[in-house]
């Protein structure tokens, strides 16, 4: 099915969607809406330099590998808000991202995201779909990103697809660095990125979801990790996938192993008592 695109203007206004997103608590359709957004974008010195302190990334003339998310961010509310998106925004849970990076992002000021939501597939717990998002510069597709989301409570009339085995790490891999994840680090994380969902602010808030405390962002989790596996990666043709297991509650210690540094390698982050949050690999682009 044909994706029909819808170009905005400017990005949409993350105040106003918060406030949609906040009340719209109910499953609404078990179909995801044809309908994808685009917009332009500008990359903001020191929105850039922020999100860099914030992630442990050094500034190396190159966005982050991770960075065009907080571009096409407002883009993805927009989307995920509509009122053609059927499932509530608050509860999605993020199992899954993929990155690609085809070329060297360096010396990117303006860009064109789009964002659309598409391959719905029943799940053990609810339904799966793919946020799918990418950023273009003047030479055309520079980045793509994959996030698989799962909304618990949906009931589709397809069959649960089988289980498959679970991606674990096949070389090596040896300690490179460990970090403590603080309390604020979702609120951090939160003011240069702006998602400021609930579960990453506060024990309170987070309480109001299940969570007996706030946990990290699964994308500041991969942000921190690449950002110290910056000399183990190329910089392009690279696609780094990451499956997101156990939360990191925060306050916590947290360990990254890696194998050598080298255009494809596994990747696994593990709390206390060998707690395993984050799993993954990179490889050229295939």
């Amino acid at each position: 099915m044909s994706t029909e695109w819808q170009d905005l203007s400017r990005s949409p206004n993350l105040t106003e969607l918060y406030v949609r997103a906040a009340t719209r608590r109910k499953i609404t359709g078990k179909t995801l809406p044809d309908e994808g957004l685009r917009c332009g974008v500008d990359v903001e010195p020191k929105r850039l330099a922020a999100y860099r302190k914030v992630c442990g990334f050094v500034d190396d003339g190159l966005l982050p590998p991770t960075y065009p998310h907080v571009l096409a961010f407002a883009l993805q509310m927009q989307l995920l808000t509509s009122k053609d998106f059927p499932f509530p925004l608050l509860g999605l849970i993020h199992l899954s991202n993929r990155i690609r990076v085809l070329r060297p992002m360096g010396g990117v000021s303006h860009g064109r995201v789009s964002v659309q939501v598409q391959n719905l597939k029943a799940h053990a717990k609810g339904a799966t779909f793919d946020l799918v998002t990418r950023l273009e510069d003047q030479l055309g597709l520079l980045w793509e990103a994959q996030s698989q989301m799962l909304c618990k409570g949906v009931k589709l009339e397809s069959e649960v697809p089988a289980d498959t085995q679970e991606e674990t790490p096949s070389l090596v891999l040896d300690e490179v660095t460990r970090w403590n994840a603080p309390a604020d680090i979702g609120r951090q994380y939160a003011k240069v990125s702006g998602d400021y969902n609930p579960i990453h602010l506060s024990a309170a808030s987070a309480k109001l979801f299940g969570f007996p405390t706030a946990i990290a962002h699964g994308l500041w989790n991969k942000a921190r990790t690449l950002a110290a596996l910056s000399d183990h990666l190329p910089a392009s043709n690279v696609e780094i996938v990451v499956h997101f297991k156990k939360p990191v509650r925060l306050p916590s210690e947290v360990t990254l192993l890696a194998s050598a540094a080298g255009s494809s390698g596994d990747l696994r982050l593990v709390g206390s008592g060998d707690l395993e949050h984050m799993v993954g690999h990179w490889q050229p682009i295939s």
